[in-house]
């Protein structure tokens, strides 16, 4: 079983960002203030990899006039997010189980993704970018962060051992922290920095800028 769809890990899942992912309060922040630089104040906004919540409602609690189209493939990640939202955040928020291809079609003022593109293969992901762009209004911001790594086995090995030791400074046990590095290395289909932003530029985006650089995760915000 997937652990996005394991209840029991799902219900843990609030604990792991702040833990593992370094400045993930401030990323949050800063996502926010980004996508407010080229919105409108009623703006509507596509947030993919929507599942737990805590980005949402970063977002809806920081901007109370925006709306939101959440998208993300696990049920129970999704049921999280509402509980994250809670009843008053949740009436401006409209959550989508799938990927890319469930979200609406209309152009959104502005998007987001954040620790998700680094579970979607090269192409895939590539697609995923286009589709993001094409439902976004001319102009409009993309944010995006990851786990992102300078290519060669010798340079990612020691940055994924500086994951885990962040991990472990965080409080995770050691052992965990050990198997979170290798899972992530054999596992998931991260790419270099320089990748990362060729995708974006090749599905569309312009202005490409880096605004996030945090041991193993990188963040651009670029635009449509």
């Amino acid at each position: 079983m997937n652990h996005f769809d394991d209840p029991q890990a799902v219900s843990r899942y609030a604990e792991n960002p702040p833990r593992l992912v370094p400045g993930f309060a401030d990323l949050q922040r800063m996502t926010s203030l980004l996508l407010a630089e080229r919105t409108p104040e009623d703006a509507r906004v596509l947030v993919l990899g929507a599942g737990g919540g805590l980005e949402l409602k970063v977002l809806a609690e920081a901007h109370p006039q925006w709306t939101f189209d959440g998208i993300d493939p696990s049920a129970e990640m999704l049921r999280l997010a509402t509980a994250t939202l809670g009843p008053s955040l949740s009436k401006r928020v409209h959550l989508h189980e799938g990927y890319i291809d469930v979200a609406p079609e209309h152009p959104f003022d502005a998007a987001s993704c954040l620790l998700t593109l680094h579970f979607i293969p090269a192409d895939e992901r590539l697609r995923t970018l286009k589709e993001v762009h094409r439902r976004l209004k001319p102009g409009a911001p993309f944010v995006a962060a990851h786990h992102s790594i300078p290519e060669g086995k010798d340079e990612r090995d020691l940055w994924l051992s500086r994951y885990a030791a962040f991990a472990i400074s965080s409080g995770v046990e050691r052992a965990h922290a050990e198997s979170a590095r290798t899972a992530i290395g054999e596992k998931l289909p991260i790419l270099s920095p320089e990748h990362d932003e060729a995708l974006l530029r090749e599905a569309g985006f312009t202005s490409v800028s880096l605004f996030y650089a945090a041991f193993t995760f990188r963040g651009w915000v670029a635009y449509a």
